[in-house]
């Protein structure tokens, strides 16, 4: 089978980035063949022009609707997977796939068919308005990406693709990463009947070896909606307990660093396996409510615990009581936040049982095989279909 794989690369390699990668890599070995349709922001908005651009094209952008086209007739897919469409390639651009009469899966990644931002975020604070007012205006009057202009564009093309049909019309199955995504895009009338949960994967290894750990883990870019000064103010007031940060710095703060912290910088491949056992667990303190967070799965492949906010796909991922595979804190709530992270430090036998939970559960239903399997199904439904 030929798949399509079609994706709007972000400024910076993300997340999202890291997922189209792996499914291409992983459906390759199965036998598929995978093509590819992307388009970059990288660079691009750095000046006026480019702003400019960014902003008309993520309403509609006629060489993202040519490119789509083109690939089309090119590659001639038996499936399109989508992933992201803006600002270059557009919503516009599945009807493309509608009219070459090839069936269309879409990965839902974060929230963005439903909040302009993508984040479900506001001040701070989970916020659903535009799902419970089923409009996209509220973005502009709350001015949610901190510019009237991005505001605005974000709001004005989830306007087009709504007032259009581009997604309810041409998308034939939506991939949800987690239920909990599932739920709002039902809640926000996209039909029932085209969801399907299938999580991000990793290649859980067979085994791993236990190691206790000498420092609390963050894994993440180092930005406000993932909370991470919330994990800088428990370090402040836990001296004797280290910290260490990997990830990117995306926004300058006058946030005061305690001794007790220490910032490793964007860490890739085997250093950041070995930050990963060197750590006794991972916490990660979003105030949103994220997609699906691949560090807790890289923390479960070396029996690593992850402590994270209870809600969003935290919920499902780390669960609750017996099944859980970490620890759920009251989100934005500092204190509770300090009290699972004080009281795991010093539970080394609940850490390891919390360890062996999470690489049993990544196994059983993260693992890339099992996740293959649900992607293999659907597509084999869409194509038969």
């Amino acid at each position: 089978m030929k798949i399509l794989l079609v994706h709007n690369n972000y400024g910076k390699y993300s997340g999202e980035e890291a997922v189209v990668d792996k499914m291409a890599t992983m459906l390759s070995a199965h036998g598929h063949e995978v093509a590819f349709y992307r388009r970059t922001t990288e660079g691009v908005r750095e000046s006026a022009v480019g702003k400019v651009a960014g902003f008309l094209s993520g309403i509609y952008s006629p060489s993202g609707v040519r490119g789509m086209r083109e690939a089309l007739r090119r590659e001639r897919p038996d499936v399109v997977n989508v992933h992201n469409l803006y600002p270059f390639i557009s919503p516009a651009a599945l009807f493309e796939c509608k009219k070459a009469g090839v069936p269309v899966v879409m990965t839902i990644h974060n929230f963005r068919l439903i909040c302009p931002t993508g984040l479900f975020m506001r001040n701070g604070m989970p916020c659903e308005t535009c799902l419970e007012r089923g409009n996209e205006w509220s973005c502009v009057r709350y001015n949610c990406e901190h510019s009237r202009l991005k505001s605005l564009g974000y709001a004005l093309r989830n306007v087009y693709a709504r007032w259009t049909g581009a997604y309810r019309k041409n998308v034939d199955a939506f991939a949800c990463i987690t239920d909990f995504q599932r739920q709002k895009l039902i809640a926000a009338g996209y039909d029932a009947q085209k969801m399907r949960v299938i999580p991000n994967s990793v290649d859980a290894p067979e085994s791993y070896l236990p190691t206790d750990g000498n420092y609390v883990a963050y894994i993440g870019r180092l930005s406000y909606e993932k909370g991470y000064d919330l994990l800088v103010e428990v370090a402040r007031r836990n001296p004797a307990i280290r910290f260490r940060f990997a990830g990117a710095k995306r926004e300058q703060t006058g946030i005061e660093i305690p001794d007790n912290v220490q910032f490793m910088g964007y860490l890739q491949k085997e250093e950041l396996v070995n930050f990963i056992r060197q750590a006794r667990f991972v916490v990660m303190p979003s105030r949103c409510y994220e997609g699906f967070p691949m560090a807790i799965l890289e923390a479960a492949c070396y029996g690593k615990p992850t402590i994270g906010p209870a809600h969003g796909g935290f919920t499902e991922i780390i669960g609750r009581g017996d099944s859980a595979i970490g620890r759920l804190f009251e989100p934005n709530n500092l204190d509770d936040l300090e009290q699972q992270i004080v009281s795991l430090w010093r539970a080394p036998d609940e850490i390891a049982r919390l360890g062996q939970m999470a690489f049993d559960k990544l196994r059983r239903e993260y693992s890339s095989e099992v996740i293959y399997k649900k992607w293999d199904s659907l597509f084999q439904e869409l194509v038969e279909r």
